[in-house]
């Protein structure tokens, strides 16, 4: 089941490939890569889910992977087994054109616990001393 969370993204389609990050909380999905930004809306039912999704360029330069288009709309349907999910999405803009991609859970960070004592101080004295060199 796609769960709520942050996901490392890798997609490509015959003219390129590319990697980002995917966020994915209450239906909502979005996101961003090196030139674009995402948002839609996604449906879960069981391990199989589809999603929505608008794209719009962010940075100028280098071509999107469908060979162009600046916002795309597209269409996306998966599967997700445990911390791996597997789509393929079209562009509504870019017909024929199909985009494979993988999302991969990132798991939360523990926070470090909180020291149980104060650091000890900094004493130069206990360092080692090197040995004295002649001039």
């Amino acid at each position: 089941m796609l769960k709520d969370g942050t996901y490392a993204a890798w997609f490509k389609t015959p003219l390129g490939q590319g990697t980002g990050i995917a966020h994915v909380a209450n239906g909502k999905i979005w996101g961003r890569d090196s030139i674009m930004t995402y948002s839609g809306t996604c449906e879960v039912d069981g391990d199989r889910f589809t999603a929505i999704v608008t794209t719009k360029r962010h940075t100028d330069g280098q071509p999107t992977v469908f060979g162009g288009g600046d916002e795309l709309k597209l269409t996306l349907e998966g599967t997700c087994r445990g911390k791996i999910a597997r789509y393929v999405a079209t562009a509504e803009q870019f017909p024929g054109v199909v985009l494979e991609g993988t999302l991969i859970h990132i798991e939360e960070q523990q926070a470090a616990p909180e020291p149980s004592r104060p650091p000890p101080r900094f004493d130069p004295a206990k360092l080692p001393k090197l040995p004295k060199r002649s001039r």
